[in-house]
């Protein structure tokens, strides 16, 4: 087909031009120049690891989400883990988390050698359903792992009272939503234990970091303990007393956060606000939008929430296209609007099918939002014109494709 015979509503991927001439990632991270000197100044200085700042930033996060401790580590994936000991989880052991989630959620219940245990999601938020939860508790379940879906904060009053009635610890996974609050309360402070993740995409960045917000002081030893090596003290504790004596008390790993990366996300938490705002700015934008657009269903959101916007997940409205998931994202793709898809079930990885039988149908909530799910592009950096073009993108595809 020439360029003289295509019509401006022509989909790039029918050989039409596309929205945008460059791609619109996702998500990406903001980084700069104060962000840059401060870690420039830990290079230079004694300490690049386990030093002065890595207080200081477990101290400020600590305050931001309202909680007496949060103890810092390599990834989100580490402070999971880190959450999971802390927890006393073992061996003969089962915890409750959701299939819509990153594997890693249900990867730190193995690495202790105990079982996650699925239960299926609520519609509308993609969260863990509590009264799917009451269904999957046995004897041996010593834990809950809800997952705030797409920075959405989970039922945490309901999960609560069902851990209370069992004598069970709640691991909350928020690295989707720092910032988000629950019936008015900060996410952090709600949980027996609560997990952040500072990966590039989420609300600020240490390059890649993880951070466990608790009130309980054993479980705040624990994770310290656990981060380095199981030791009961840090180098930099043993300088300042002149002391070289150690002793190592627990199994543990290498999980400590260096110096610079601390320093990072201190300067990251300060445009926390600025970031939360923005986010919030561009989900009303796409709300008010998609609710006039065929096809697409937007995040809905609850009275009792003020989500985080991590990502901005859509479902579609099969019933009202002509085309399936697929066709829709390679046509958004085209356009140069870099949609992703979060997630894939994890019951439905080859490893979780290859080693506890899932054949795919045991959670139909979840696998049904999967089939219908596309995440558009959220990040505080993207311009007013980026958001048009997402929503002038989305309406040009739709209408390509709807009834």
């Amino acid at each position: 087909m020439s360029a003289m015979t295509v019509s401006p509503r022509t989909l790039a991927i029918h050989g039409g031009s596309p929205v945008r001439a460059n791609l619109l990632p996702y998500g990406r991270q903001s980084v700069d120049e104060a962000d840059i000197q401060a870690v420039v100044e830990v290079l230079r200085s004694d300490w690049l690891t386990t030093g002065p700042k890595v207080g200081e930033f477990e101290e400020a996060f600590a305050a931001r989400v309202g909680t007496a401790h949060a103890v810092s580590f390599t990834s989100g994936t580490a402070a999971l883990h880190a959450a999971a000991f802390a927890a006393g989880l073992k061996a003969g052991d089962e915890a409750i988390t959701t299939p819509m989630t990153f594997a890693a959620t249900a990867n730190c219940v193995l690495y202790q050698g105990a079982a996650p245990v699925f239960a299926d999601v609520s519609g509308d938020t993609l969260n863990l359903d509590p009264e799917q939860i009451e269904k999957k508790i046995s004897p041996r379940t010593k834990a809950i792992l809800p997952v705030d879906y797409a920075g959405h904060p989970a039922e945490l009053d309901p999960i609560l009272e069902i851990a209370r009635r069992h004598g069970l610890i709640v691991i909350e996974d928020a690295c989707h939503a720092l910032g988000a609050e629950y019936d008015g309360r900060r996410v952090g402070s709600v949980a027996d234990m609560t997990v952040f993740s500072f990966h590039p995409v989420k609300h600020i960045t240490t390059g890649e970091g993880g951070m466990v917000a608790t009130n309980n002081p054993q479980f705040a030893e624990i994770l310290r303990r656990f981060r380095n090596h199981g030791i009961s003290s840090d180098a930099r504790q043993r300088q300042s007393t002149g002391q070289w004596h150690y002793e190592m008390v627990l199994l543990g790993f290498n999980y400590r956060l260096p110096d610079f990366a601390c320093a990072l996300g201190i300067q990251q938490l300060k445009k926390l606000e600025a970031n939360l705002a923005r986010r919030r700015e561009i989900a009303a934008l796409y709300t008010a939008a998609f609710h006039e657009i065929p096809g697409v269903i937007p995040p809905a959101v609850r009275s009792e929430a003020s989500p985080a916007w991590h990502l901005y997940p859509i479902l579609l409205d099969v019933e009202k296209l002509t085309t399936d998931r697929a066709q829709i994202f390679a046509a958004l793709r085209a356009e140069n609007i870099g949609v992703n898809v979060h997630y894939i079930p994890v019951h439905l990885h080859p490893y979780y099918r290859d080693h506890f039988g899932f054949r795919g149908g045991e959670f139909p909530v979840a696998e049904s939002a999967y089939a219908r799910l596309i995440t558009l592009p959220m990040f505080p950096a993207m311009s007013a014109q980026d958001v048009d073009d997402v929503i002038a993108a989305a309406a040009k595809v739709f209408s390509t494709y709807s009834r």
